[in-house]
């Protein structure tokens, strides 16, 4: 009896998977070029191009504004059922949605559809800054957190100024003293870094991979559970270096609410051969991922319990009441 009902099942999923094909796909990039959305729309779309599983090109559109709120409320207004859509997402999302900074949306206005990849947090200087190591930075920013200014790709309350927070908070700075400048993504964080105009870099490992392998930065840690490989093998962890911070940012996506059914499946199977894929797998040695896979129902229960633990650490970090 359950052998015949997991065969109806798969019969059923099968049939959906082939009776939709995507019109003019489309990848919304809910910030500015170079950052990690940026990164998560054009690196998957490449890949299900390559694997074939698109019968076009996947557009690549960068929505800017409001830490990823404009996006949100462009495809919960105006995009609600279209099923050639997708949405690049991460904790920077979640992490918004749980202070309430996306107007009257929810995490219940979309249809969360997976994640592919883990991504990690890092801080870096440029190269010819005065500190070699993240305890010759801490030194300088405790003796003057004025002089100090940390650029992030996110709102403020986002998840890099969280990422910032944390690392001030184990280092014993107070949160009000820390200097956080917001930009619309970590690109435009780089360019501001790379421009002298902040003196420390918070974001994550894909976006600075160029800059670590052209010279141009310095990472002075990454808040990884273990050592990362590749241009990051010989940066420690935050932990390592006695600093008790973790940041691992899911690379994924979230879709309209009220796409086909037809139509999400046909994405989450989509994702499911690009996380499966040798293509994916050299995508993320060369970006130092991890892996990381989670889609339909299962990613929807794991993106309600993040939205709750980080409005639980939101109030804790005095960012919310």
């Amino acid at each position: 009896m359950k052998r015949a009902f997991f065969a109806v099942c798969l019969v059923v999923l099968g049939a959906a998977w082939a009776q939709f094909t995507p019109r003019n796909p489309e990848c919304i990039a809910p910030a500015g070029a170079g950052g990690g959305w940026d990164f998560t729309c054009r690196s998957v779309a490449q890949v299900m191009q390559d694997l074939r599983l698109v019968p076009q090109p996947i557009k690549t559109t960068n929505v800017t504004g409001g830490g990823g709120g404009v996006a949100y409320a462009n495809v919960v207004t105006q995009r609600s059922d279209d099923a050639n859509l997708i949405v690049a997402a991460s904790p920077a999302t979640t992490v918004r949605l749980a202070q309430g900074q996306y107007s009257r949306f929810t995490e219940r206005d979309v249809r969360w559809l997976g994640a592919v990849a883990a991504d990690f947090g890092l801080v870096a200087v440029k190269a010819d800054a005065p500190w070699k190591t993240m305890q010759e930075l801490v030194a300088a920013w405790k003796a003057d957190p004025s002089k100090i200014a940390v650029g992030g790709g996110s709102a403020v309350g986002g998840q890099d100024h969280m990422k910032v927070l944390l690392l001030g908070r184990a280092a014993g700075i107070e949160p009000r003293a820390i200097k956080y400048v917001p930009f619309d993504g970590g690109g435009e964080a780089l360019t501001s870094l790379l421009g002298g105009f902040v003196q420390v870099f918070a974001g994550d490992a894909s976006e600075l991979r160029a800059q670590v392998q052209s010279g141009t930065v310095r990472v002075l840690g990454v808040m990884s559970p273990r050592r990362l490989g590749g241009v990051y093998a010989s940066v420690p962890t935050l932990k390592e270096l006695g600093y008790n911070v973790e940041w691992v940012v899911w690379r994924g996506f979230y879709v309209p609410k009220n796409m086909p059914p037809q139509a999400y499946e046909f994405w989450a199977r989509a994702l499911r051969e690009v996380e499966r894929s040798p293509e994916w797998a050299r995508v993320r040695e060369q970006n130092a991922l991890g892996q990381f896979f989670m889609a339909g129902a299962e990613f929807q229960v794991f993106i309600d319990r993040q939205v709750n633990q980080f409005r639980n650490l939101s109030r804790e970090l005095g960012i919310i009441r």
